[in-house]
């Protein structure tokens, strides 16, 4: 498997990007009439499937959403056997009150804050980067 495991280097490389936009998580039961190209991302529970999109598509697709977020994209590849970063970065966004969503892409860790809490958790986020041990 490719992709960085230290987490010294993890932490200090990880480069928080935070992407142009706003993005929503919907629940359907059925995805007739949703393409995959509108979608950031799928995961289906028994309950029906989560979908990740741009508020703008849910919206013309008629979705409900309570929840609008900003999309944060760590620049380094993270491995997917990594251990800690998630932990650590989610620890340290809790101390701050910055609720985060994560998802672990093959390359690199996207993490979903409340859209109120974004710039603020790009501060966090380089401040744990540069001040870890």
């Amino acid at each position: 498997m490719s992709g960085e495991v230290d987490l010294n280097s993890l932490l200090k490389g990880m480069t928080p990007r935070l992407n142009e936009g706003e993005y929503v998580f919907a629940s359907v039961k059925n995805l007739d009439g949703i393409s995959r190209n509108d979608t950031i991302c799928e995961f289906r529970e028994k309950e029906g499937t989560t979908l990740v999109l741009e508020r703008g598509k849910a919206d013309e697709l008629k979705l409900p959403y309570d929840y609008i977020a900003s999309w944060i994209t760590l620049q380094i590849h993270s491995s997917l056997e990594a251990v800690g970063l998630t932990a650590l970065f989610s620890t340290e966004l809790a101390q701050h009150n910055i609720s985060c969503n994560v998802i672990a892409g093959y390359y690199h860790d996207h993490i979903f804050v409340d859209i109120k809490d974004a710039n603020k958790a790009i501060e966090v986020l380089n401040d744990l980067s540069k001040n870890y041990k």
